[in-house]
């Protein structure tokens, strides 16, 4: 029995590719509904990576210097957002790491405004899902460490301002790196989560101008959370890159 209700993209996935899916849970031996094996989550974050794949094929083909069109303003505005928050918390280089928060922004608030369209739900209210942007920024902020300061380097973060502090300082901070993926997976999810419960609770029981009252505030907490996560990447990344003297 399906835990949730199946959305249309889901079910046309659970139809016509289900085989492929099927294959791939059982060589990683995770437990599924081999007649139902896409789930709501998956199918939505497929599209919506598809619609932003089509968005910048479509931006970069519009692409002018001298007469740039509304469409290209928008998003050269979120750059520039992004870059400044970034050059905020990053000294050095930071337009090597721009993309990276980039995506990560508009990837997070494109999953959480979809569910404002009726017949879709946000993919961000799925744990799978933060978690697997949670993950992502761990190993990119550790591997832009080591790649920015040498392995040997990096691993001086871990023991403190000075040599006596360091039985004391290591396991505290694998502790608060390792909590870093947990706090921002509960973070999103559980914004998310109960953003869309109240959203829906009350387009259920309110008309009219109600509803249009509480869609705004669903869009509010998207871009909100979307803003956090990238933000807190950008710490992330900006205290594993400092060159700091031990």
């Amino acid at each position: 029995m399906q835990a949730e209700a199946e959305i249309w993209s889901t079910a046309l996935l659970n139809r016509f590719v289900a085989g492929p899916l099927n294959a791939f849970w059982n060589a990683l031996g995770v437990a599924h509904d081999p007649a139902h094996p896409w789930e709501n989550w998956l199918s939505v974050e497929i599209l919506v990576a598809a619609i932003i794949l089509v968005l910048f094929a479509i931006l970069r083909s519009r692409l002018s210097v001298e007469n740039p069109g509304s469409f290209q303003l928008s998003f050269e505005a979120i750059y520039k957002f992004v870059r400044g928050q970034s050059g905020e918390s990053i000294e050095h280089h930071v337009d090597r790491y721009v993309a990276f928060f980039g995506t990560i922004f508009i990837f997070i608030l494109f999953l959480n405004l979809i569910g404002i369209i009726p017949g879709f739900e946000s993919p961000t209210q799925s744990p799978a899902v933060p978690l697997g942007f949670a993950v992502a920024v761990f190993l990119y902020y550790n591997w832009m460490g080591i790649r920015e300061q040498g392995i040997g380097r990096y691993l001086l973060h871990f023991a403190g301002p000075v040599w006596w502090m360091a039985p004391i300082m290591i396991p505290i901070e694998l502790i608060s790196h390792l909590a870093r993926p947990l706090s921002l997976t509960i973070r999103l999810f559980a914004n998310m989560f109960a953003g869309e419960r109240v959203t829906i609770t009350f387009l259920s029981l309110t008309y009219l101008i109600l509803p249009a009252v509480f869609m705004g505030l669903h869009v509010f907490v998207a871009l909100l959370q979307a803003f956090i996560f990238m933000l807190l990447a950008t710490i992330y990344v900006g205290g594993a890159v400092a060159h700091e003297e031990h």
